[in-house]
């Protein structure tokens, strides 16, 4: 008998003649999208002789990201690839998290409490992060943009939470 363990055999759950199946669903995810903002914009007014409507730049990215994604999808189906693999869901979890906070609090909260803390929030998506080197390096990126936006950019942006301006 042998000593390593016995796996058993692998269900496959896709047909044979998708040879490389993660570019396959990647490129049906991508046409997915692509279909989603051609629906999206179908109501916005497009091109009309040389000047751009509302609508031209969306459609024109959509067409590209559905040439690319069909595109993905033949190489899928006819060179070999891997198979679909496992997905990490805790960067893209928290840096989403980050944007939805940063746009909650930038209004309450001001420019310096919603940058720093969305920054922090981001940081989280790592099981690699140093909390010395973070928080540096958070307090820098907030110092920038507390010069950027309103100073270098002349943008109208509250700096501090509404209750300590009075």
């Amino acid at each position: 008998m042998s000593d390593t363990p016995s796996h058993g055999p692998v269900k496959y759950i896709m047909p044979k003649w998708i040879r490389g199946p993660q570019d396959f669903v990647g490129g049906l995810a991508m046409v997915a999208i692509a279909v989603f903002a051609l629906w999206a914009s179908s109501d916005l007014q497009g091109m009309r002789g040389f000047s751009f409507g509302a609508g031209t730049a969306p459609r024109m990215f959509a067409y590209l990201l559905l040439g690319l994604g069909a595109a993905i999808a033949i190489v899928g189906l006819v060179k070999d690839g891997e198979h679909i693999t496992t997905y990490a869901w805790r960067g893209p979890l928290f840096v989403s998290l980050a944007i939805l906070s940063f746009a909650a609090t930038i209004r309450p909260m001001g420019l310096i409490f919603a940058a720093f803390t969305s920054f922090l929030i981001a940081a989280l998506g790592t099981p690699e992060t140093r909390w010395k080197q973070t928080i540096i390096v958070a307090v820098c990126l907030t110092t920038f943009c507390s010069l950027l936006f309103p100073y270098a950019l002349g943008l109208p942006l509250q700096m501090l939470p509404k209750f300590l301006i009075r």
